[in-house]
Parts: structure tokens; sequence; C-alpha cells
């Protein structure tokens, strides 16, 4: 029988057998695949290191795209030492017990939803899909930023051919297990202040005195302008990351900005949301599924009162919902009691099932005037309802709200309607009743309003950091990379932004 199959050479064997053991001896070591396959079929290779920190992904684990493409768009990705390598294992902000590190499983997006079943616990009634969907973190954006700017087409190793420097630092991680109590300003500024001089003594900085570097700060921007003088109380919550000389020459990014400052330090961006499609079909798939959803809800709200009625306005909010006809008008999250509470409004199937049953989604300010809520309530196609108008999204998201389709066929983004606005002072006052004044929009009217959010979930949603994304789409980051290095590139060309820039402690002349 030997004799009906042709002999094997063997020295074929032994190349089979070399490489047979090199693939052993690499997956043994790096303990990781070389190869992941996304939801669209396409194969990435994944790079070797385990800590976000590594510097860039070959180019061969992506199309290269054409030189003439990525012309002024080139990013060079700082490559930080370890020891700001914030969630490295054993390091302060990882070993805390109050650190939120070990959340950021799966390229920052956290761990994947269960699927819901036919009696769910999650309320969902089939809402929310069982692919796409993740338990994320709101201070997430720090890590899911990373690792898509690692896939970023136009990385280049050479800063000096950049249009713009990254630094993936993660200021928002490191501060938090340290954000409020009695911590003094050494535990709380230490860390990002030894982060500023050594990003300051690099020559990639001298170049333009750090203002075309920039990075993510996942937390408001209040968080980090925290000043305390000599012998004042170091109680209270934050650090002074953004009042630094160095931090104010760079672009950050922060979940909310201070809107009357001028001229602007910071740039806010959208909380990420729980939705993180590998695909254009996803997305279209999801928007058709909130076209159709049925409303029996005219408003809702998830939240919390706040003691002793610090938040007079919320407390109006659940005394109209508790006012409410039974299940006619109101439909609502109590994140209050307890630890119940807290798990119920943690339920991102919960939020989603309600924000996509009603018509209207009230986004009072709560710890601040931006609440993760308000994107949530995109991703739902709700309408929200803003009470101050440092929660609007022409306020804070101006990046993100604006539609280009509007714009390209000269609609002006003024004419759109796509929220409400009630002045909290009026409910507060007794003027105005919130039920009565949801309930004069019209069917159609609110069909208007409801089709603009639903255009708007793409430019408020981050894509799987981990794979190719499959189809052209916009997504928030893209929105965010592309309006970073257009600002960058003003300030190279010497285009006067009303900022004050500082060099060793002294004040360069504005737009120099």
């Amino acid at each position: 029988m030997d004799g009906n199959y042709p002999k094997v050479p063997k020295y074929f064997l032994y190349v089979l057998f070399i490489l047979g053991s090199w693939l052993l001896i690499c997956l043994l070591h790096f303990r990781q695949p070389l190869f992941q396959l996304s939801g669209s079929g396409v194969v990435v290779i994944l790079p070797f290191s385990r800590h976000a920190s590594s510097s860039a992904p070959d180019d061969d684990r992506l199309s290269t795209p054409s030189s003439s493409s990525c012309d002024g768009r080139y990013v060079h990705m700082v490559d930080l030492p370890p020891q700001f390598d914030v969630c490295a294992e054993g390091s302060p902000a990882f070993n805390s017990e109050h650190s939120i590190c070990p959340l950021m499983s799966n390229a920052g997006l956290g761990p994947v939803l269960t699927p819901a079943g036919n009696h769910s616990d999650d309320g969902d009634a089939g809402i929310v899909p069982n692919t796409g969907w993740y338990n994320t973190n709101q201070y997430a954006l720090e890590v899911i930023f990373h690792h898509r700017v690692r896939l970023y087409e136009c990385l280049t190793e050479d800063p000096v051919a950049a249009a713009a420097v990254y630094v993936p630092y993660y200021p928002a991680m490191e501060l938090h297990p340290h954000t409020c109590g009695l911590f003094n300003a050494t535990v709380r500024d230490g860390a990002s202040e030894q982060l500023l001089r050594w990003l300051s003594s690099r020559p990639a900085w001298a170049a333009l005195g750090g203002r075309d570097h920039f990075m993510v700060a996942s937390k408001t921007s209040w968080m980090f302008r925290r000043e305390v003088v000599d012998g004042g109380d170091d109680t209270g919550c934050g650090n002074s990351f953004l009042v630094q000389p160095e931090s104010r020459n760079m672009t950050v990014l922060t979940y909310e900005t201070v809107i009357w400052e001028r001229p602007q330090q910071d740039f806010a961006v959208p909380y990420p949301s729980y939705f993180h499609p590998s695909s254009a079909g996803e997305v279209a798939e999801w928007q058709a599924r909130m076209r159709a959803a049925p409303r029996p809800w005219l408003f809702a709200f998830a939240g919390a009162r706040r003691p002793n009625g610090t938040l007079a306005i919320r407390d109006r909010i659940f005394d109209a919902c508790d006012a409410a006809p039974p299940r006619r008008s109101c439909g609502k999250l109590d994140c209050g009691h307890g630890l119940e509470g807290s798990i119920t409004c943690r339920s991102p199937r919960k939020l989603m099932s309600l924000f996509a049953s009603s018509r209207f989604c009230l986004q009072p300010p709560g710890d601040s005037f931006m609440r993760r809520s308000s994107v949530d309530a995109v991703m739902a196609g709700c309408i929200p309802v803003f009470f101050h108008e440092a929660s609007t999204f022409e306020q804070q998201y101006r990046w993100h709200e604006r539609d280009p389709d509007s714009e390209r066929n000269g609609r002006s983004n003024n004419d759109r309607r796509y929220y409400v606005f009630i002045d909290q002072d009026d409910v507060l006052q007794g003027k105005v009743n919130i039920e009565e004044a949801l309930s004069r929009y019209t069917d159609g009217e609110v069909a208007g309003m409801r089709e603009e959010v639903i255009k708007m979930i793409p430019r408020f949603l981050y894509k799987d950091p981990r794979v190719r994304f499959a189809g052209d789409m916009r997504d928030a980051f893209d929105i965010t990379i592309d309006e970073v290095i257009a600002r960058i590139s003003r300030i190279k060309n010497g285009e006067n932004l009303g900022r004050t820039y500082y060099s060793d402690g002294a004040v360069i002349a504005n737009g120099s």
C-alpha cells in the first residue's frame, strides 16, 4: 500500500517541525492570540505587548493607506516609560481598593453583556441585541481612545512628521482612587506633575512647547481644576492637572468643559455608551430598531435624589413622575435606594429598555452639568430634555452635535430640533409643569426630533477598538481626531486662538 502514496521529502518534515515548535513557543511565551477574527470577518494581527502603553502596532496588520490620504493627518503616539503605565499590574492605581483598572477588559469596553433570556431579570424585553453591547464603565474613554489610536491608519514614529502628538496617559484613572477625601496635594498631584515634567523635557515638546500635543482625561473638567492655597482646606475633590502650565499648552479632551471660559482650555467629547459596534450594518440595524420601538412613556428619568434637597430640580422631577397617571406618562429608574438602586441603575439593559420606551428623557444636572445618561438617551433615540444651558450638546459636544449632512445640503444646524430646553428655575418657581410642557408637542414634531436624535447615534458612539470596522461610518473618535488635528494645524499656522501659552513659567504671546 505504501506504493500508492508519494514519498514526502524529509526536509519538508523538518521545516514543518521547526515551524510548529516556533509557533508553540510564541503562544506559551506571549499568552495571547496572534490573530483575532472581527465581526466583519477581517483578521487583525494583535500586538504582542499586554501593556496599553506599548508602541504602535505594526503597519502590516492594517491596510496601508496611501501617503496622500494621510497628508496632514499623521499622528505620533508618545512611548511612555513604564512608571506612567497607570493600570500596570502592581501600580498604585491598580492595587488600590478603589481602582477601576480591573473594569477595563476588552480594550476598555468592559464585560460583554450577557444575553437576555426570555424571562430576563434585567427587564430588557429584547431591546438590546446580544452582540456589540458591553457593560462599559463611564470612565473608560482613556483606555478605549488609546486602543483606537493604536489602530489609527496614519500613525507615524516620527513626531516631526506628525500633525498631532498623542499622549497615552490616563489622568482620570490615576486620580480615581483618591478623587475625594483627606488626600494631600502630593498624593493628588504627584503622578500627573511627574508626567508633565517628563513630557516637557522631551525634544518633541520643545518644538512647539507642547501645543501640538493632546490627550484624554475621562472625567469632567472640574475634577482637574482644584487649586488649594497654602494653608487652605485640603479636603474636596480632584487635582490641579488642568491648571499646570504644561497642560494649558496641550489640547485636553474631557467629558465636560467650562463653557464660560474664554479662551477654551479643554474640549468636551461624549461619554462612552454601552454600544461598540464592529460594522456599519450593526449601527443601521440598531437605528432601525429605535425608529420602530413602541414608546408608551411620555418621559423617563434615571437617577437619584440628593440629600437635603441639594439638587431641587431632581426632587421636582421625582414629584412630577410620582404624580403622573400610572402606566401612561412617566417611567423611572430610582437609583437612590441603597445597593438595590445602584445595581438597578448600573444595568445597561434596564436603562436602555426604559429610554427606548420613552419619547423624552429628562437630563437635569447631577454632580456636574453633563451626564452620561444624555449619551444613553441618544443611543435609545430618546429626545433629551435639558434644564441648564451647560448641559446642552450645543455648548458641550460642539464637534459631535453638528450634522455634516445638513451642512452639505445648505441647511443650517440652527434649524435642527432634536432636544427640549426647560429652564430649571421656571420649574422650581412653579412657572412650568414638565408633563404639560412635553405633552404640547404633536406626534409629528416628536417624530421629527426623534429622527434627528437617531441620526446622531453614529457620531456619539465609539466603535469596537479591537478590530477593523466594516463599512464607512465616522464615530466619535473619528470626529475628535479630525477636530484636534484641525485645531493644532491652526495653531501651527499662527492663528490667534485667544489662548495664552506658557514656557518655563513665562507667557508666550497668543497665537505664537
